[in-house]
């Protein structure tokens, strides 16, 4: 084998030509969410089940189709714990938060003693105790990131000072830095957890809580007649009326992905926590025009990013998607079965046509968790994956992907497990 400091793609080049053998391509399609409970509406059926998906299904038949277990005993079904599992990392050993991922996407640099804090711009009812108010909305209408960059400016130049630091991030998803805060004692709610719920049982506890109490009754003054807020409500928009903090964790530490298993890649995401996840996996990350990490979002321009970086010298791509699990979130059905039909057609059916430009690819398709409609949040129960490998089909007896078939499969105990069988066959 070649191993000179040739840039990426001579070695490739060098190598097929020295050995015969060609090289695997790997692309994984991380669909957020997208695996549900059966709803009686429905027929006693998901919305997988019911959404038109012929691109997956075409490639059920040949495709090995099973259960994986993302999120480990004793963990939170968090997205950052679940997709940190399906990249191969067993949470046991490598969680430590997921705001600190999203840290490192944003560029915000942690010292070894610094505690990163998810600050979401949320929606909460008019109450004048903050308590006895309900969660509105966890992302204030899918607030714009040009919108909440001016309302985080306003929080930091009021809030900022030496030990707290407030950074923008993507739409309602932005950052609190609190610096020298690792050893704090904390207990902080997911605010997706609690739409529509009163907030009094669930703002922050523990024995260093009341510092963030304070900074989110702050926000809400600074933000309540914030002429962005102003303009929103007149479009009948949501407005931002809170920072709502979460999510806090320290510095990570990943291994390298191509470390750990032979390949390198790319990651391709509009959500800073996976974005980030990658950026730490030694993956590099990917940037598409349009791509919002919402419900409607770039899905053709994201699958044509993971495929150029695959015809341009990557061995393997993380693409994913965050639109079923936003539709989950707000307990909007049809909107989670269109998200659903969106990957198929403009993701996966674009991918099947592009697969007679390369000799050798495998493909996985997988939620990291449940969203089911019925909690409008995560769960823990095994999600349904399927593996086509192009030139070695698997004799599947189920004719479609879903998580009825998907039972008639074998279980993985762990997403690392699901990983290894991936990439080594």
């Amino acid at each position: 084998m070649y191993t000179h400091d040739y840039p990426w793609p001579y070695v490739i080049l060098l190598n097929i030509i020295s050995t015969g053998v060609t090289i695997m391509k790997y692309l994984l399609v991380l669909a957020d969410g997208m695996a549900d409970y059966k709803i009686s509406g429905l027929g006693d059926r998901t919305p997988l089940q019911v959404a038109r998906t012929p691109n997956m299904d075409r490639l059920a038949p040949s495709a090995e189709i099973g259960l994986v277990q993302t999120i480990p005993a004793g963990f939170p079904p968090g997205s950052d714990v679940a997709n940190l599992s399906v990249m191969g990392y067993a949470p046991e050993k490598y969680y430590t938060g997921r705001s600190p991922l999203e840290a490192v996407s944003m560029g915000v640099e942690l010292g070894p003693n610094d505690l990163a804090i998810r600050c979401n711009l949320v929606t909460l009812s008019a109450e004048p105790e903050y308590g006895d108010k309900s969660m509105v909305d966890y992302s204030s209408g899918e607030i714009s990131s040009a919108e909440s960059a001016v309302l985080i400016a306003a929080l930091k130049k009021e809030l900022d000072n030496e030990e707290f630091s407030f950074h923008a991030g993507i739409s309602y998803r932005n950052l609190l830095i609190w610096k020298n805060g690792a050893e704090k004692s904390l207990r902080l709610t997911p605010p997706h957890d609690i739409s529509s719920r009163q907030v009094g049982d669930y703002l922050p506890q523990g024995a260093d809580s009341n510092a963030l109490m304070e900074l989110m009754r702050k926000s809400e003054r600074i933000l309540a007649r914030h002429p962005v807020n102003q303009e929103r409500r007149s479009r009948g928009l949501n407005p931002a009326t809170s920072a709502w903090l979460w999510g806090h964790g320290t510095r990570p530490a990943l291994d390298s992905f191509q470390d750990k298993y032979g390949v390198r890649g790319s990651v391709v995401s509009a959500v800073d926590l996976v974005k980030g996840l990658g950026i730490c996996a030694g993956l590099r990350p990917i940037k598409v025009e349009g791509a919002t990490g919402a419900i409607i979002t770039n899905f053709a321009g994201k699958a044509e990013a993971a495929l150029n970086e695959l015809r341009q010298g990557q061995d393997f791509v993380y693409l994913h998607i965050e639109s079923p699990d936003e539709a989950g979130h707000q307990g909007e059905l049809e909107k989670k079965i269109w998200a659903i039909e969106q990957v198929d057609k403009e993701v996966v059916g674009r991918v099947i046509d592009a697969l007679d430009q390369f000799d050798d690819i495998r493909i996985m398709i997988a939620p990291d968790h449940p969203t089911p409609i019925a909690v409008r949040t995560h769960t823990s129960e095994p999600v349904p994956f399927l593996i086509y490998d192009k030139n070695h089909p698997y004799p599947s007896p189920v004719t479609g992907y879903d998580e009825e078939g998907a039972l008639a499969g074998k279980l993985y105990e762990s997403g690392p497990l699901l990983m290894e069988r991936f990439i080594k066959g």
